[in-house]
């Protein structure tokens, strides 16, 4: 339950992450110029607002890595390993048909 809630919540914050990166203002200008009344939605200081979400979104990025890769560690390693120590009914094979030798 919580590996689920982490796991969501680091995929909100990697689009957060793409949507930041994308709209700061670049060499060539980035989506805020494309989009045009981004500035005066989020006032003249739109730069250090963006680098701040930016880096604030690159924090929760890391800390929701490094909580999957903990979490998955306690998890367990795999359905075969987590099965193999309970003992299964076993059904029995069928006997394969060997040829028979025939004496000389």
């Amino acid at each position: 339950m919580l590996y689920n809630l982490v796991l969501i919540l680091h995929v909100l914050v990697v689009m957060g992450l793409i949507a930041a990166i994308l709209v700061q203002r670049g060499r060539s200008g980035g989506l805020v110029e494309a989009l045009g009344g981004v500035e005066s939605i989020f006032g003249t200081k739109t730069s250090a607002f963006f680098v701040k979400v930016t880096v604030a979104l690159a924090i929760m990025f890391f800390i929701t890595s490094i909580s999957l890769a903990y979490l998955s560690k306690e998890r367990g390693k795999s359905l075969l390993d987590k099965y193999k120590d309970t003992p299964a009914k076993q059904e029995a094979a069928p006997a394969v048909d060997q040829p028979a030798q025939s004496a000389k």
